[in-house]
């Protein structure tokens, strides 16, 4: 482990981060877990992509599962930090360096003041997260710090980073001095494949395909075209047969559902995705899977296979309990 991922708790750390974007890397934006309560207003819920990995950054750092952190896309940021401050990274393997020195994922660590946190080549994944403590101090947009980049909501100012751009910290809480070098047990480390498979449930238009369509999702694998981003991946494979040619109301979507346009190419809603939809939906994936989805990136495979509603509420139960035994919060009124 490197000699600076167990320096003490420094007086220093008890200010805000203080933090300048030298390279904003290709997709960097401040994410929380989402904007909730005004999807009936047209505005979408956002947030991270991949929630597992974002609260792990988080527990790793003593924060809130829902304090704001950076989602980092394919290439990374360069990031000069001002003041101490503590951070983790998780998710996605982009080669994280702090002043040319390699640095492990899943670990808390420190990062000292005038130093540099950077990222090369692309190992696995799509995305990672990259938190601080005390979280990141953007302001609050209809409940959220999340980034919204068609609507030029929340985060900060309604985009992605760049050049320039300063990051200011929360204010680190005492009890986070004890997080360094708390780390996610490799056992329970997500693998990232270009090849995955996701659980469906039954969509609420299933009827409106052909009997055979879903034999079709679930035999055949789908391709993630370049027309991917986080509103929803376009998949390229066997078309999925509507019967006729109604139209339908559009309805409220969530994420992971897998909606079909008249070409039969499935649609994968992700987090930017619009509050409703016209298209009929075939399946969902399961909340459990999902943070693997939002790992994927253009060119990657999917394979879908039906499951029941039981072993979707077990697959997501077993997956929280796990975080809650190897990182469970931490008292934020310990000494």
């Amino acid at each position: 482990m490197p000699a600076f991922a167990l320096r003490r708790y420094g007086s220093a750390m008890r200010e805000p981060a203080r933090i300048t974007v030298v390279k904003p890397g290709w997709l960097t934006t401040v994410q929380d877990l989402g904007r909730y309560g005004y999807q009936q207003y047209g505005m979408p819920v956002s947030g991270t992509m991949d929630r597992r990995s974002f609260v792990l950054a988080n527990r790793l750092l003593g924060n809130r599962d829902d304090a704001a952190a950076l989602e980092i896309t394919l290439k990374g940021p360069e990031l000069l930090f001002e003041q101490d401050a503590i951070v983790a990274i998780t998710g996605a393997d982009l080669s994280p360096s702090v002043n040319g020195s390699e640095i492990p994922l899943w670990i808390s660590l420190s990062v000292k003041a005038g130093q540099s946190l950077s990222f090369g080549a692309r190992c696995s994944g799509a995305r990672c997260y990259l938190a601080v403590a005390g979280g990141i101090n953007v302001p609050i947009v209809l409940g959220s710090r999340s980034t919204h980049i068609a609507s030029k909501t929340g985060g900060l100012k309604g985009r992605a980073l760049m050049a320039g751009d300063v990051l200011a910290g929360g204010l680190p809480l005492p009890h986070q001095r004890q997080t360094i070098g708390r780390s996610w047990p490799k056992r329970l480390r997500s693998t990232y494949s270009p090849c995955q498979q996701f659980r469906i449930l039954p969509g609420p238009q299933r009827d409106a395909f052909t009997v055979s369509a879903m034999e079709v999702l679930t035999s055949h694998a789908y391709r993630l075209s370049s027309q991917s981003d986080r509103m929803g991946y376009r998949l390229e494979g066997p078309s999925l047969a509507l019967v006729g040619q109604a139209g339908y109301i559009s309805d409220g979507t969530a994420m992971g559902t897998l909606q079909v346009p008249q070409n039969g190419q499935p649609i994968l809603l992700m987090a930017d995705r619009q509050t409703t939809g016209g298209y009929p939906k075939i399946a969902v994936v399961i909340t459990a899977d999902l943070p693997l989805a939002g790992q994927l990136l253009p060119g990657d495979e999917i394979q879908f296979a039906i499951t029941t509603l039981e072993e979707a509420r077990t697959a997501l139960r077993t997956q929280w309990e796990d975080i809650q035994q190897a990182l469970p919060p931490f008292d934020a009124t310990a000494p």
